[in-house]
């Protein structure tokens, strides 16, 4: 919060200063985008002003704590200064940080084997687990859409979909490649491996927000199958959708049923869809922050699992965590709330 206060402040003093210029007060053309800009920062000027004199006045009743005669008054008047204080950083920060009109949205996460060939399949399929465990700790439920499984029990690519209360602001910070340095089982000399698997989490739009015309589609169907004991059916119950559009594929055949397995890859593309028109509508604006850490693109190494020394580190806020089995275990909150801080004080390091 620091952070943007300080520039609104910045650029609050750069505003009255343009508008004492000659050429800006003698014309109402000129002023006028001034004013208006001027009108929306006074909200949070206002209150930083009220918290800063606030805390002059707390410097000063302090001082007279040592007075026996003027304590208890002084005493009052520290809580009441204090109440007052934490209620204007409270409104501060709301003005500053709006809740994001997506974060109770459902999700549709993605997870892609990488660099690595197998260990990196076994890694993926180490972080749906991780995200399950993950999704019951916040009390969310986690649905597998479709799944591609190698024969050792790794996962190729993995699509499924987190609902409930703040779904996308538990997940949206995962977006981005995951690097994992460890042994693999496979390796006979104790050589330490580096693998990366890719995460995208897209919010899950209404219908309103994309409309998909049914002409744009080409629906194929086909037999399912797959390693790893998956079913394989006898009939033509998988699902390959493509918007010609686009170009976009979405494939589906975790379900047995057709109808069920065209509904989830629906839902994929929707999502798929609305994030692609989502980056199109940023890229228009170049001064509008990106609504997933840093850049969102799924080529930005995001965080890092060293398993030999039992720590994670998250690149784009420099925590790291000596407690990987945890974090492995679903316990992300801790480093999910470094990346909302971090998000609100533009502390990234993109």
């Amino acid at each position: 919060m620091s952070t943007k206060i300080e520039k609104i402040i910045e650029r609050n003093n750069e505003i009255e200063n343009l508008l004492a210029l000659p050429e800006y007060y003698t014309s109402a053309e000129k002023s006028a985008p001034l004013l208006r800009e001027k009108a929306a920062l006074a909200p949070a000027v206002e209150k930083k002003k009220e918290i800063d004199g606030l805390n002059i006045k707390l410097s000063e009743l302090r001082e007279l704590l040592s007075d026996p005669d003027l304590y208890a008054l002084a005493k009052e008047e520290e809580k009441e200064a204090l109440e007052r204080i934490e209620k204007l950083e409270k409104e501060l920060s709301d003005i500053l940080d709006p809740a994001d009109g997506e974060d109770d949205k459902s999700v549709i996460v993605e997870i892609r084997s990488g660099v690595g060939g197998e260990e990196a399949a076994l890694f993926a399929a180490d972080l749906l687990r991780m995200y399950t465990m993950y999704a019951e700790k916040c009390g969310l439920a986690l649905d597998v859409m479709n799944i591609n499984e190698t024969e050792l029990s790794g996962i190729k690519e993995v699509t499924f979909e987190v609902s409930g209360k703040n779904a996308f602001k538990r997940f949206k910070f995962e977006s981005g490649v995951h690097r994992v340095q460890r042994v693999p089982d496979t390796e006979s000399s104790g050589r330490i491996h580096t693998s990366a698997v890719t995460v995208a989490v897209l919010p899950e739009p209404t219908d309103v927000e994309i409309e998909i015309n049914p002409e744009d589609l080409q629906i194929d169907t086909y037999r399912s199958g797959g390693a790893g004991g998956q079913h394989v059916n006898k009939t033509e119950s998988a699902i390959r959708i493509t918007h010609i559009p686009t170009g976009t594929v979405v494939e589906c055949q975790d379900e047995r049923s057709q109808y069920k397995n065209k509904d989830r890859a629906m839902k994929i593309l929707r999502s798929r869809l609305y994030e692609r028109k989502k980056e199109e509508e940023e890229n228009k604006r170049a001064d509008a922050r990106r609504s997933q850490v840093g850049s969102g693109d799924r080529s930005q190494r995001v965080r890092t699992y060293n398993f030999p020394q039992g720590r994670v580190t998250d690149h784009r806020v420099g925590l790291t965590l000596h407690k990987l089995d945890r974090v492995m275990d679903g316990d992300l909150l801790e480093i999910n709330e470094a990346l909302i801080n971090g998000e609100k004080n533009e502390d990234f390091d993109s």
